[in-house]
């Protein structure tokens, strides 16, 4: 199972370029406590950022389970220049945060 075995952490160059590292930290954070233990990973999973009312929600899914999403509410703003979508990516143990045009 892909994200069970975190041995270093990165967000690559376009993610950083692009969004605050406050952002980040919510696909770490989803992935620690809400979905660890709880789905079968896939070693790429992804992530959506949506606008809630001017406050930013986050949406979890995988290609391969069409049926299963997991959106989480956050306190920041949502700020409507950032890119929709993001993909957390596991290569045994290393986890990568991309964007889609550098996966």
């Amino acid at each position: 199972m892909a994200f069970t075995n975190t041995q270093s952490r990165y967000a690559s160059f376009g993610t950083i370029q692009t969004i605050p590292g406050e952002v980040i930290d919510c696909f770490w954070y989803m992935i620690d406590n809400n979905l660890k233990g709880v789905f079968v990973l896939e070693s790429t999973i992804n992530f959506e950022l949506l606008n809630n009312h001017g406050a930013l929600s986050v949406r979890f899914s995988q290609d391969d389970d069409p049926y299963t999403s997991v959106v989480i509410d956050f306190n920041y703003k949502f700020d409507t220049s950032w890119p929709k979508l993001f993909h957390a990516v596991d290569n045994m143990g290393r986890e990568t945060i991309m964007t889609p045009m550098e996966l």
